[in-house]
């Protein structure tokens, strides 16, 4: 998969609001303009697009209005299921900062040049990012520090770590 096939989940529809087509919606997004009027966002991954007519928040979520949701039959359709963005409309990140589609599926291999895996998942901790590394040999947890990670290479799809002892040891 391209960098440009790749999408983003921003918020999940989580029930209809009412009559006129408004649904309740989780924002899995940290950029508050997601949900601005005018926003277009897409039911699944490239599916239909739906532009955002009105958001406003109620308890933890948003309730938000879309010009091509109209009522509650058609809002009941959409329940359950997660808004995208193209993840180039990802805002770029400081430098040594990436967002999880960057890193996910990237193959991973030690500074001798030792395979691990392909990063699989992210978990966030509230100390650091964990990178979850997978090959037919298992899982590896590799901390996301600067001690541990030597370099990150988005474009080439190569995340280097530096070999330590209980971590990456086969």
């Amino acid at each position: 998969m391209s960098e440009d096939d790749r999408w983003l989940a921003v918020g999940r529809v989580t029930r209809a609001h009412g009559l006129k087509g408004e649904v309740a919606v989780l924002p899995l997004s940290q950029v508050e303009s997601r949900f601005e009027p005018g926003s277009i966002l897409f039911v699944d991954e490239g599916g239909r697009s739906v532009t955002v007519s009105a958001a406003r928040p109620n308890r933890g979520r948003l309730l938000v209005s879309f010009e091509e949701i109209r009522d509650r039959d058609q809002a009941e359709a959409v329940r359950g299921l997660y808004l995208f963005v193209p993840s180039a409309s990802a805002p770029p990140l400081p430098e040594g900062e990436y967002w999880p589609h960057e890193l996910l599926g990237a193959d991973v291999v030690t500074t001798e040049g030792r395979s691990i895996g392909t990063i699989g998942e992210i978990i966030h901790s509230p100390a650091n990012d964990v990178w979850v590394a997978r090959s037919s040999a298992g899982e590896v947890l590799i901390p996301a520090l600067k001690d541990v990670v030597e370099c990150v290479d988005v474009s080439g799809r190569r995340i280097v770590v530096r070999e330590v002892p209980g971590l990456t040891a086969p």
